[in-house]
């Protein structure tokens, strides 16, 4: 494989069907990333980040994809991009967020997707072997993801259709965008891979590897192009621990109301179902995470049946947990207990804090 430098001042374009540039210092690599036809493909990039499909006119019916041309940030396939900070393992991401603006053309048959990797281990020369998960920002003619859909999710304040399969040696997820975009700034990819862990999909012990931006094209392509793209993950500074359901009274999981993550989103019981919602994260810096946002007591309040709700991780005491006896989960700040409220297990119960009681109602089962 040919790897070329764009030159900021000048465009650059590559036909080779596996040939890559190398994008903003090295920061970013953009690949033809052609593999299942032999059709003339070639992208063109130009400042930055920038880069469109120059020549392209496929006509595939269903079946792969001919082509994938992306850009991406990590290691693909053993070729690594400069300062990525990636390979980070999934139970140990800070943060990963994302913008990326695109130019759709009115015909042709492809999607505009994300595609992230995760592996057993932190390199590989080939295939990963845990998780592809695939984020969905539009399609056209007609082409669907791999696997069967499953679910709908609310993630990073957007409404999404989930698909999910196995291919021969890793889990695959689809996040597909209702309505559909042609960009989107900041998305909080970190909650969607928490998402994809929830469901058992990737691994909390597997890492992160990489992140492309591209095109998978059945019919037509040239045109497709991006203005600009951005990917930064970081790895917690504290670290985390396991990651999983928290479960207690009534054998009901700890769960975020209709899986929002809208600051003050209530925190209530609710029937285990494996969702994104009733996964947490439990930091070695006392926060109980989830949907990428911390487990808070109201307004820092103190007085028994404030209740706790999700809210931006900001470091203080009412974000602050520690396991306490008979199963109890303390909140630092007002010395409470996780507490049902009513004593009831129903679905819907919301959780609030209590003085320690002992009782069944403020017994946790913690991920391990």
């Amino acid at each position: 494989m040919t790897v070329q430098t764009a030159d900021a001042a000048a465009a650059v374009v590559n036909c080779q069907p596996q040939g890559s540039l190398s994008l903003a210092g090295g920061e970013y690599t953009l690949q033809n990333n052609e593999w299942n036809s032999t059709a003339p493909q070639c992208v063109t990039a130009t400042t930055g980040t920038a880069w469109s499909v120059s020549t392209a006119n496929f006509n595939l019916s269903g079946g792969a994809p001919a082509t994938y041309p992306s850009i991406y940030k990590g290691c693909h396939w053993g070729a690594c991009t400069t300062g990525s900070n990636l390979p980070i393992q999934v139970s140990k991401l800070g943060s990963a967020t994302s913008s990326w603006s695109t130019v759709q053309p009115a015909s042709g048959a492809y999607d505009v997707a994300y595609d992230l990797w995760t592996n057993s281990t932190p390199t590989t020369g080939g295939q990963p072997d845990d998780s592809e998960i695939m984020i969905w920002l539009n399609s056209r003619g007609g082409v669907a993801p791999f696997g069967s859909k499953t679910a709908t999710a609310s993630i990073s304040g957007l409404n999404w259709d989930v698909y999910t399969g196995r291919q021969a040696a890793w889990n695959i997820v689809s996040y597909v965008l209702q309505g559909g975009a042609t960009s989107v700034t900041n998305l909080d990819v970190k909650a969607m891979i928490n998402d994809s862990v929830g469901r058992g999909t990737t691994g909390a012990n597997a890492y992160l590897i990489d992140a492309e931006a591209g095109f998978e094209i059945w019919q037509g392509g040239q045109g497709l192009a991006t203005n600009s793209f951005s990917f930064n993950a970081t790895q917690g500074t504290s670290g985390t621990g396991p990651i999983g359901q928290i479960t207690g009274f009534g054998g009901k999981c700890v769960d975020v109301a209709a899986a929002a993550n809208a600051n003050g989103t209530p925190i209530q019981l609710y029937t285990c179902n494996g969702t994104a919602a009733q996964s947490w994260t439990v930091g070695t810096d006392g926060t109980v995470r989830a949907l990428g946002k911390c487990l808070d007591v109201t307004a820092a309040g103190t007085a028994n049946g404030t209740k706790v709700q999700l809210y931006d991780c900001n470091g203080t005491s009412a974000q602050q947990w520690h396991s306490g006896a008979n199963g109890s989960l303390v909140n630092t700040g007002s010395g409470r207990c996780l507490d049902a409220s009513g004593n009831s297990s129903a679905d819907g119960t919301r959780l609030q804090i209590w003085d320690c009681t002992g009782g069944a109602n403020q017994q946790w089962a913690l991920p391990s």
